[in-house]
């Protein structure tokens, strides 16, 4: 064993070992797996190192077997490396993370030689570094300063757990506490470490820093905060006030100042314990807050205290600082007391006063030039802390000291401050004499008179005040007082009534001496009654009643006559012996008796007193307030007409004392209510407004008025006149054909006339109308002997005048048997019977009522309920159609005659149809002229049979005296009207029309008739003058050499044109007999296999489908030629400088490109050129010859224009636009028919 051992250690011999022992080895591990310990993110490499290994090598992580590849699949990060050969399979662990930290085995599977083996146990160790410490803490919040804090840091999430250092400014904080909790992961720890801080001003701005460590880190994770520490400022100081004392008016500019704080102080100012600013600036560099105070010093300032007040966030309470302010003022007024007017021999006493002031000032009086020592002074306490002072003066005055001036002064000699207060002295003495002028008192004056009084007055100061009295009583309206050299007068304007008679006018004079001297004056005045009055004993008058009325006129100089009046009527009263009266005048008394009625309401009974004497006289009225009923006015109207929709106005005139009438509408026994309904509206009281008037509100009114006197009413009609309504008495009306048919329109209408209904068929058809007749509000339209051309829509209009008229529309049904559609169209259904196609036999009936339809064939009425058949009905109006489909035609089984017999309640109708294989068309039918021109002609036909297949028609025409025939193909190929172009006038034409399918062509139209028709003369030509002499030399012949010169060169180049064509068509076919050629008939079955668009050649097929057209529709000439059917010779009609031939196919013209236009790859496209002919083989060569001269040229290579204009010239006169429908079908026209599409009999099957 010694010996193997040494073999084992030594690498070298482990081949040896290998040749001698074979295979029969044991595997043993040469290294085994350690345990590991490895930082996130580095890599791991487990080493096992196996001897002899024969087994398969796998690690095992955690009990789980991780695969014997090397590169571990599922585990991307894990991988076996090391040399296979020397049994090297260590297990490496790239970008470790936290998960691979598990236990780990090497593992050998045992093998046929050896017993598997299991290594020792190894553990990786995972070393994770903790995630970015962080402060678990309110860090918005500043601290304030002197309180404690706890701060917490942690440092998250790793393996083994992180140690925190706690750092404020780069001074390590002591007494942190630490504490461990799980991390976000298994196997994750989260150190927390806690430490209290108490906060100091100076640590505002400092940092505070969290060191987290742990042996996966090579230095140190922090994290910082700046601390934000707020602490108060310091007390505030007051910059500016150099002294106590201020005088009133200056400009006070103060500065408060607080340094430091956090934040930095808010400032504001007060004024005795009043905050008179608020602002303040910050100055955050020098750490200081200011204030600036501009204060203009009043009075009012004076003892005052100013405050600065400073306080933060923190402050416990503001900080102040105070300093007071005394005010040197002076007396803002000096005040003079008392009155500087006295009589003359009385004292004067005067106060003289000044407001408050600082110091306080002394006072002295001067009359003129004179002081005045008679005073006495008080001083008190004024405003703001000011002293004020008070003197009293008296004086005895003369009559010489009137007008000097008294003057109080007021002064301080310190301050060297004087005010003064001046005003003039007046001393009152009585006036001296009085005097009148006046008219004289016994001369009579008229009342109404305008007199003058005046009163005269001298001496006195001041100047005497004249005042006129009149018995007594003061006058006020004398004019104003005026003055003159020696005193002063008062003039009295009167205009005289009868108080003045003999009436006593003073006048005294007198002034502030209170002494007065008089005179005074009489006057006679003749007047009338100074009143009239009217009275009664009765309290309330009414209608029937008989009123007595007192008429009283009072004082008249000389007495009165009184005389009534009432309107125009007047009355004598009872007239009473006069009175002696005021005024010294007489009094006259009257009577008057009147039986009342409503027509004195409001009337005005006139008493009048008249003086002869005077030519005047007096009058008053005594207004009647006569009771009564509602009464309604002689011009009351009782009819009102109104148009619909209009304003109806019905006015109320009605009178009534008490006016207060409450009148009730009555509409239709229904009250109208007054508030609310906005359809009425009461004008005024009582009148009626009814907007947009309704026929609704027509009819009688009734009108109930009432009052405190009784209740009366009347009857109004209101009649509403509006447009027609119409309807319909009946509609639809239904009538048999033949019979009468009544239509009958009912119109509400006001008012209702006569002829005021009309009738008409509506649409385009003209019929003859029935008879009009009106029976008051209906109007009736009788029609006799009913055809089917009266069935529609009838409207009957009413029309009385007002706007609009009114129309109803009736619907006319006739009744009549089916008739079916027995056209040749309808008569026979082509289908192949191969039992391969499908044949729609239709039956087309037109009847009302409802048609059905049953169905025979071969005379066996039809079950349906076999599938092979199926019927469908399909109605629309008075249209029926039954489709029978049969599904599978099969010419032995279906190849019969269906019958249809269509019936209903008045008959029946019936129709043979066959059903047959397809074939060529029928010839078309009633070929006829639609119209003629000089040069154009257009016909109409119609269809026959189709043969079952898509048909169109071709055109035969030639001059009555022509042996050779023009042919049309007609275009759209469906067309049944066409119109041939380009004749010439005058001349007589045979026309002709056949049919063409796919299996051959139709005989002509109508038994082979031939249509002649004349060409009518051209229109807007004058005749030639045959006189030489009057023809022009320009409007003259060309001349005889140079006629017979054209005919020669024309001649030569036509017949150079056709050799030049025969010589080309030759080449031509003989390129196609090569196989250069596509577009031969022997080379259609080939394009058939390609899909090429070419149509099947037939027997009846003259013209390639590759052809070009010409696009308004030229003609092809055709020269009989000898009995052989194919051998023809055709001819380009001379008409037109460019020339295409129709297909016998179906073909639809090229039409303009368009933008969604998709080209078609398998389609060959010719160049087209409107002066070059491609003239395609024949079945026999012929010679092609083209009448006028023209050249081969090579294809263009661009699109030519010009064919694009000749396009837009296909559609003939006849057609209008085609609908984009028409497009549609006549591009289906234009594709080509497979060979699948072909009938059987084409395609040589059997049936």
């Amino acid at each position: 064993m010694d010996f193997l051992s040494a073999w084992i250690v030594s690498p070298s011999a482990l081949p040896f070992l290998c040749l001698i022992w074979g295979t029969q080895a044991q595997q043993a591990f040469r290294s085994e797996p350690r345990n590991l310990t490895v930082r996130m993110g580095a890599a791991a490499v487990l080493r096992c190192e196996v001897l002899r290994a024969s087994g398969t090598v796998q690690w095992v992580k955690d009990g789980l077997l991780l695969g014997p590849q090397r590169s571990l699949p599922g585990f991307p990060r894990y991988s076996m490396i090391g040399n296979p050969k020397r049994g090297q399979y260590h297990l490496q662990i790239e970008k470790a993370q936290l998960e691979d930290e598990a236990s780990y085995e090497c593992q050998v599977g045992r093998s046929e030689s050896s017993q598997a083996i299991i290594s020792r146990i190894a553990w990786v160790n995972m070393l994770i570094p903790p995630s970015k410490p962080y402060f678990e803490m309110d860090m918005a919040t500043p601290w304030v300063a002197g309180k404690k804090y706890t701060v917490t840091c942690i440092a998250p999430d790793a393996k083994p757990v992180a140690e925190i250092t706690l750092y404020k400014d780069g001074v390590e904080l002591t007494g942190a506490e630490s504490f461990t909790m799980s991390g976000s992961k298994d196997k994750l720890l989260n150190m927390h470490a806690e430490v209290t801080v108490t906060a100091l001003s100076s640590d505002n701005g400092r940092q505070l820093t969290c060191h987290a460590k742990n042996p996966a880190l090579f230095r140190p994770v922090e994290t910082t905060m700046t601390m934000s520490v707020y602490f108060p400022p310091q007390p505030p100081v007051i910059v500016g006030l150099e002294r106590e004392e201020v005088k009133a008016g200056t400009m006070l500019v103060l500065e408060c100042v607080s340094r430091g704080g956090n934040p930095l102080a808010n400032l504001h100012w007060t004024k005795n314990g009043e905050v008179v600013s608020t602002i303040w600036e910050d100055d955050i560099v020098v750490q200081k807050s200011s204030s600036i105070l501009n204060l203009k010093i009043t009075p009012v300032d004076n003892q005052a205290v100013l405050c600065c007040e400073s306080v933060n966030l923190v402050s416990l309470s503001p900080l102040s600082v105070c300093c007071k302010i005394t005010v040197l003022f002076e007396p803002s007024e000096v005040t003079l007391l008392g009155s500087n007017t006295v009589i003359e021999g009385q004292d004067l006493n005067l106060i003289c006063s000044t407001t408050s002031s600082n110091p306080p000032v002394q006072i002295r009086w001067w009359l003129g030039y004179k002081e005045l020592n008679a005073t006495a002074v008080t001083m008190e306490e004024g405003d703001n802390g000011g002293m004020t002072t008070m003197s009293n003066m008296t004086h005895r005055v003369s009559q010489e000291e009137n007008g000097l001036q008294l003057t109080c002064e007021a002064f301080n000699k310190g301050t060297r401050f004087s005010k003064t207060k001046i005003t003039k002295l007046s001393v009152y003495y009585p006036p001296q004499k009085v005097w009148l002028d006046t008219p004289p008192q016994d001369a009579p004056l008229h009342s109404g008179t305008k007199v003058s009084l005046v009163c005269f007055s001298t001496g006195g100061n001041p100047t005497g005040t004249l005042t006129w009295f009149k018995n007594g009583k003061t006058v006020t309206n004398a004019l104003k007082q005026t003055s003159f050299d020696q005193g002063v007068a008062r003039e009295l304007v009167l205009v005289l009534t009868a108080s003045d008679n003999m009436a006593t006018y003073s006048c005294d004079a007198t002034n502030e001496a209170k002494k007065t001297i008089s005179a005074h004056t009489k006057l006679m005045v003749h007047f009338p009654a100074v009143s009239v009055k009217i009275t009664t004993t009765q309290e309330e008058l009414r209608r029937g009643q008989m009123l007595t009325l007192e008429c009283q006129a009072g004082s008249s100089n000389p007495k009165a006559n009184i005389s009534w009046s009432l309107g125009a009527l007047r009355f004598q009263g009872v007239e009473q012996p006069p009175r002696k009266a005021q005024f010294g005048g007489m009094s006259v008394c009257s009577f008057l008796s009147l039986n009342l009625s409503s027509q004195h309401h409001k009337q005005r009974v006139i008493c009048q007193a008249y003086s002869p004497e005077l030519a005047e006289g007096a009058n008053t009225f005594f207004k009647l307030n006569v009771l009564y009923p509602p009464e309604f006015s002689s011009e009351q109207p009782t009819h009102i007409q109104v148009v619909e929709d209009d304003m109806a106005t019905i006015p109320l005139l009605v009178s009534a004392n008490p006016e207060e009438v409450s009148c009730i509408w009555l509409h239709r026994r229904e009250k109208l209510v007054k508030e609310g309904d906005l359809h009425y509206h009461w004008s005024d009281e009582n009148s009626l407004e009814i907007k947009n008037v309704t026929r609704k509100d027509a009819g009688v009114y009734i009108v109930k008025c009432t009052n405190e006197e009784g209740a009366n009413q009347i009857s109004i009609v209101l009649d509403v006149q509006y447009a027609p309504g119409v309807k319909a008495e009946k509609d639809p009306v239904f009538v048999n054909l033949g019979e009468t048919a009544d239509l009958i329109c009912v119109a509400d209408a006001n008012p209702i006339i006569s002829d005021m209904f009309s009738w008409k068929l509506l649409g385009e058809r003209e019929v003859e109308m029935g008879e009009e007749t009106q029976e008051e509000e209906s109007g009736l339209l009788t029609i006799h002997d009913v055809t089917r051309a009266h069935a529609g829509l009838y409207q009957c209009t009413a029309n009385n005048g007002i706007a609009p008229p009114a129309t109803a529309d009736v619907q006319l049904v006739v009744h009549f048997k089916p008739e079916l559609q027995k056209g040749a169209q309808w008569k026979k259904v082509a289908s192949r019977g191969d039992g391969t196609t499908t044949a729609d036999v239709v039956c087309q009936a037109e009847g009302i009522p409802r048609v059905d339809f049953s169905w025979e064939k071969n005379g066996v009425r039809m079950d349906f309920a076999n599938p092979r058949y199926e019927e469908q009905t399909v109605r629309e109006g008075s249209l029926h159609t039954s489709t029978v489909r049969v599904v599978n035609v099969s010419a032995a089984l279906d190849y019969a005659v269906f019958s249809c017999t269509a019936r209903n309640s008045l008959g029946e109708d019936k129709l043979d149809i066959q059903l047959v294989s397809t074939s060529h068309p029928d010839p078309p039918l009633s070929f006829r002229q639609v119209s003629v021109s000089h040069d154009s002609v257009t016909l109409e036909w119609i269809p026959g049979f189709n043969g079952g297949l898509r048909q169109r028609f071709r055109i035969r025409y030639r001059e009555d005296r022509s042996a050779s025939f023009l042919y049309i193909d007609v275009f759209p190929p469906s067309a049944t009207t066409f119109t041939v172009t380009g004749l010439q006038p005058v001349t007589v034409y045979n026309f002709s029309v056949n049919a063409l399918n796919a299996m051959g062509e139709s005989g002509y139209a109508d038994n082979n008739a031939v249509l002649t028709i004349t060409t009518k003369e051209r229109l807007g030509l004058e005749e030639v003058p045959t006189d030489d002499d009057s023809v022009p030399p320009s409007a003259r012949g060309l001349p005889a050499y140079l006629t017979v010169v054209f005919t020669v060169v024309f001649g030569v180049m036509l017949v150079l044109n056709s050799l030049g064509c025969f010589f080309g068509l030759k080449w031509k076919r003989r390129r196609g007999q090569t196989g250069g050629g596509g577009g031969s008939v022997l080379g259609g079955k080939k394009n058939e296999e390609k899909g090429s668009s070419q149509s099947t050649a037939s027997n009846s097929n003259k013209y390639e489908s590759r052809e070009k057209i010409n696009a308004t529709a030229q003609r092809t000439l055709l020269i009989e030629s000898g009995s052989e059917t194919d051998s023809n010779v055709y001819e380009s009609y001379a008409a037109e400088s460019s020339h295409y031939y129709y297909p016998t196919g179906d073909y639809m013209p090229p039409l303009s490109p368009h933008p969604e236009e998709t080209r078609r790859s398998d389609v060959n496209h010719l160049p087209v050129d409107s002066h070059s002919h491609l003239y395609e083989d024949v079945r026999d060569w012929r010679l092609y010859q083209d009448i006028l001269p023209s050249s081969l040229p090579s294809p263009p290579s661009s699109f030519d224009h010009r064919v694009l204009n000749q396009r837009r010239e296909w559609r003939s006169p006849a057609y209008p636009q085609q609908s984009a429908d028409k497009v549609r079908e006549l591009v289906d026209v234009q594709q080509p028919q497979r060979d699948a599409d072909l009938p059987f009999e084409l395609r040589g099957e059997l049936v």
